[in-house]
């Protein structure tokens, strides 16, 4: 337990900011799943819409830090390849 008033504080801290980046860590995967149900749902122009609309949560989160940037380039490459590659 922490013994100092900074260290309470700190500690009290912590646990907002977690709860906070973990929010936005559960939003980073909501929109990297809608993608995916968009591709397996077969509609091209729906799945491109949603790919959009997810792409700027994707870069917000990884301008905020909560997921590396390579993170975010990686499943937006994947997600954008999924959609080329619908017929």
């Amino acid at each position: 337990m922490a013994n100092s008033a900074q260290a309470r504080k700190r500690a009290r801290q912590a646990v907002k900011q977690n709860a906070h980046n973990s929010s936005l860590r559960s939003e980073f995967r909501t929109a990297i799943k809608k993608v995916i149900k968009a591709v397996q749902a077969g509609d091209k122009a729906a799945a491109q819409a949603v790919y959009q609309s997810s792409v700027s949560v994707v870069d917000s989160i990884a301008d905020k830090k909560i997921v590396h940037k390579n993170k975010a380039a990686r499943h937006k490459s994947r997600l954008s390849a999924a959609i080329k590659a619908m017929a």
